[in-house]
């Protein structure tokens, strides 16, 4: 279970595991602070290690805080909507058939019958995202178990606040966060990767890391990358 260490306004979860070195990570997109630590490490050590870098915490905080966000999309016509890492337009029409997403080019052409609400229209959007995906994951997932020599037993997608991805080793499944389609497609490589690799190492330990280099040599551009791109401002709305 993680320890708490408190300065000031900043609360740090601090986990201990079986590591060489001290790990301090600010996490998008709200500067949630961890710790991870050697499992010898007493608390108060963590502690003082922490307060040497409360300056560089501040700063990643404030970098997050400043972060392009995505405004609220209404789903309405010449509203800019990011594809694969692109921007497209989006073309609103009605008409009473089934609705419809086709693309050209740099335009999503929406149809919806008429009287669609905005949250009717982000579904519809929401489900065409999920077939992307599920067209573009199970042949990275091929590619990289493979590569790994790992079995993936099954994948999930799903809306996720502040995680990309996650796993379940004893399952041996992944979970994949649905905003991935509007990132470019080497970032959700690059998250399978990642979560297939905990597969075999559960957690962020140095041969995990090791792992993670031999494999995918450039993971800490790109994430670095992923995490700067603007963050979704969205209010999700219920499917019915």
């Amino acid at each position: 279970m993680a320890e708490l260490i408190q300065l000031g306004d900043i609360a740090i979860s601090v986990t201990r595991k079986d590591v060489k070195n001290v790990h301090l990570s600010v996490h998008p997109p709200d500067g949630r602070v961890t710790l991870v630590a050697p499992t010898s490490t007493r608390l108060d050590v963590a502690r003082a290690y922490a307060i040497t870098r409360i300056g560089w915490i501040r700063q990643q905080r404030d970098r997050f805080a400043k972060q392009a966000r995505e405004a609220p999309r209404q789903y309405r016509g010449r509203e800019t909507h990011y594809l694969w890492g692109r921007r497209h337009l989006l073309k609103l029409a009605e008409r009473d058939e089934k609705p419809t997403i086709k693309i050209d080019h740099r335009t999503i052409h929406l149809q919806v019958r008429p009287g669609t609400t905005r949250d009717q229209r982000a579904c519809i959007i929401h489900e065409w995202h999920l077939g992307l995906l599920h067209e573009a994951v199970p042949e990275l997932i091929r590619k990289w178990e493979g590569r790994i020599g790992v079995k993936v037993q099954g994948y999930f997608l799903q809306r996720m606040k502040t995680k990309w991805g996650s796993c379940n080793p004893q399952r041996g499944t992944i979970r994949l966060n649905t905003e991935l389609v509007k990132k470019p497609r080497d970032m959700l490589e690059y998250v399978i990767v990642h979560e297939i690799v905990h597969l075999i190492e559960a957690k962020h330990t140095s041969a995990f890391f090791e792992h993670l280099d031999r494999l995918y040599p450039n993971w800490s551009v790109v994430r670095s990358e992923l995490n700067e791109l603007p963050l979704s401002a969205e209010s999700w709305p219920v499917a019915r």
